[in-house]
């Protein structure tokens, strides 16, 4: 396997730590992130003045020689398939893709192949330029297999790193358009009484719990206020359908990203998704309220209606603040037209 050598001094006042001041020192155009670097330095690919150094708090002084050993980023054994994507936006670093109802993010034992990973093998080819030391895309953030919309993969290590600390900083805008039952009215005193709900201004709900496994089916996600992991989904009504009013097309935005985070959020609110036949619940609708063609497709919708219709971030590597909308599909458009 070729490599590449990358080979540069230590600056003044180098940092206490070896792999501080490496990160710090190696040349921008090597792009290789903090955590790669110590990998790099504990499979002893990093040397002092021509002796390898494999601990990360190793001291280094000004003027010190430094050479890097980069191994060709290896292939993995995940096929390249020529999947249609909808590309939003692409560069030499990340490409956002606009995701079907169906496609499942990442291969996994029930789903091996045919995977947003696998097209994005193919379709990014050899411009990956390796994550981890892997050919690969990098994943940052999934949405379910059944929801549609926005989501942003990293081409390089560099902006793999700089996505992860964002979306574990909270700072992504991640906006939700979704379909529920009910009309999530700041106004409703059954609302008031649900624990964890709280409201922001005129019209915007506050949902604040904690999310772990169901106790019962571990395939599900489960609000608790004992033990899980703190989640915060913000709603507020856009629409709403009936005479009198049954059901609601909503935006959610999430200020954290939890597994199944606004499916399980909303139903705990008494608002379910329509379609989700998880955590939805199905209702019998008036027939005063909605025509019987659209009770019949509410009724027959295969998959929640929930689409992810807005993505803004600071980009990795240049900085910039992007941010991408996509409209809703054509399942969920259809539905609205009908109502």
């Amino acid at each position: 396997m070729s490599s590449t050598k990358i080979s540069f001094t230590i600056a003044a006042n180098p940092p206490k730590r070896f792999d501080k001041v490496i990160a710090r020192d190696i040349p921008e155009d090597a792009k290789l992130s903090r955590s790669r670097l110590a990998k790099l330095i504990a499979q002893g690919e990093v040397s002092v003045n021509e002796k390898v150094v494999t601990d990360l708090k190793a001291k280094v002084s000004e003027g010190d020689q430094i050479e890097v050993i980069v191994p060709q980023a290896s292939d993995l054994d995940i096929a390249a398939q020529d999947i249609p994507l909808e590309i939003i936006y692409e560069d030499d670093d990340l490409i956002v893709v606009n995701k079907p109802v169906g496609m499942v993010v990442h291969p996994a034992p029930g789903a091996p192949d045919g995977t947003l990973v696998n097209a994005l093998m193919f379709h990014c080819g050899e411009s990956l330029s390796g994550i981890g030391g892997e050919k690969r895309p990098g994943i940052v953030h999934r949405i379910d297999k059944d929801t549609s919309g926005l989501l942003v993969v990293a081409k390089s290590d560099e902006a793999h790193q700089g996505l992860a600390k964002q979306f574990e900083k909270h700072s992504v805008e991640r906006k939700y358009t979704a379909l529920v039952y009910g009309v999530p009215n700041v106004m409703d005193p059954r609302l008031r009484g649900v624990k964890g709900v709280g409201f922001e201004g005129s019209n915007i709900i506050r949902i604040t719990t904690l999310l772990g496994r169901h106790k019962a089916d571990r395939q599900k996600q489960a609000v608790s206020f004992h033990d899980g992991r703190h989640a915060v989904t913000r709603a507020r009504i856009l629409e709403s359908f009936g005479e009198p009013e049954q059901l609601s097309l909503i935006e959610c935005w999430l200020e954290t990203g939890r597994t199944h985070q606004i499916r399980v959020h909303m139903a705990h609110a008494g608002h379910g998704l329509i379609g989700d036949q998880t955590y939805g619940g199905k209702r019998k609708l008036s027939h005063k309220a909605i025509s019987q063609s659209g009770r019949d497709q509410i009724a027959s919708f295969p998959r929640q209606a929930l689409h992810a219709t807005v993505l803004g971030f600071i980009h990795p590597i240049t900085k910039e603040k992007i941010r991408f909308e996509a409209p809703l599909p054509e399942d969920m458009q259809n539905l609205l037209s009908i109502l």
